[in-house]
């Protein structure tokens, strides 16, 4: 069954899977056999997608923010507040690191596997982006230029260029062949500072590259009036990839404690965005030619992240109850 061939008005939880501790990340491997989730107690979780001969990655120091996948999703890459990347089998009944690697000073907040396999990037809070070799874990690259934490990275699909988002909603694009930065998307709106509180609040949470990869979507949150108190907005701001301009914001109306923690597109170019926070949980969906959603489905428990499966019209969600769910993206579309 075809994405293209789902009503997303009606999405259901059509699963729960659970751990005894709260979750942060979460993903499917390539294949769509497994679905991956991060958990407080440091360790990462694998369920089949059926929710069965569940298995335990330990390993990292602290908490793990993200997950990538290599050579076709039989490695799993995970980067922690530890400063380390680890890859694991994915396949593994009882699961050891088989690569370590010091990646970052501080916490290591996201990674991304490029398309062909051969480069990972890694963010992190020394504000620098590092390539690594995927195979090896040699240091390929480091790219500085990012004044505030990297919160978010990615490959584009052309395989040249590789986008990195921060704390300040500075959004850089990067030239894989040189390294250099060759244009950059202005997001400000993403960052707040709060000066009765003294900090530094917001950034890309999100990023995600439309079908047709001619769009860029940022995602995080906004109208912090009490960033230590979480109110704020979940905010999404388009821009054009050729030209750098920004197309539109897109918001959430009403969600006066959200925020955006990931973003990704449908096949027809519907982005949905994932928001947790005092609001509760929700799967938020946009047209691209509009400003508000169209549609809002709420989750029973605050969520952290979402991934869409390969091949099924199903969304996994992260939640803090320590479930991870499984979302029908809803029933066939009749002809």
């Amino acid at each position: 069954m075809s994405l293209l061939e789902t009503d997303v008005k009606q999405t259901h939880v059509a699963k729960t899977l659970a751990h005894a501790a709260p979750l942060i990340a979460c993903r499917f491997d390539p294949a769509g056999k497994y679905v991956f989730a991060s958990s407080q107690d440091q360790t990462l979780q694998r369920w089949n997608v059926t929710g069965e001969n569940k298995a335990s990655f330990a390993g990292h120091e602290s908490w793990i923010f993200a997950i990538g996948f290599a050579d076709e999703g039989r490695t799993v890459l995970t980067a922690a507040g530890d400063g380390r990347l680890i890859w694991w089998n994915a396949e593994e009944s009882q699961p050891k690191p088989q690569r370590t690697i010091p990646a970052h000073e501080g916490w290591a907040r996201c990674l991304a596997v490029a398309p062909d396999g051969q480069l990972t990037a890694t963010g992190g809070n020394d504000n620098l982006v590092k390539l690594w070799a995927t195979a090896d874990g040699k240091a390929v690259r480091t790219l500085a230029g990012h004044t505030n934490r990297v919160y978010s990275v990615l490959f584009h699909p052309d395989g040249k260029h590789v986008i990195s988002g921060d704390l300040m909603g500075s959004v850089r694009v990067w030239e894989l062949a040189s390294g250099k930065e060759v244009g950059a998307f202005d997001a400000k709106e993403l960052h707040t500072y709060e000066a009765s509180q003294a900090v530094d609040f917001g950034g890309i949470r999100g990023l995600a590259v439309s079908p047709d990869k001619t769009t860029i979507a940022c995602g995080g949150l906004y109208k912090a009036t009490n960033p230590l108190g979480a109110v704020h907005e979940p905010i999404v701001a388009i821009f054009d990839w050729a030209s750098r301009a920004k197309k539109r914001t897109q918001l959430a109306p009403g969600l006066t404690g959200g925020v955006i923690w990931r973003l990704r597109f449908l096949p027809d170019q519907t982005l949905v965005g994932v928001s947790g926070g005092g609001s509760g949980g929700f799967l938020i969906f946009w047209k691209l030619d509009q400003e508000k959603d169209f549609h809002r489905f709420q989750l029973p428990n605050i969520a952290r992240d979402v991934d869409l499966h390969p091949n099924e019209p199903l969304a996994a969600t992260a939640h803090h109850d320590g479930k991870l769910r499984l979302c029908r993206l809803a029933t066939p579309v009749k002809s």
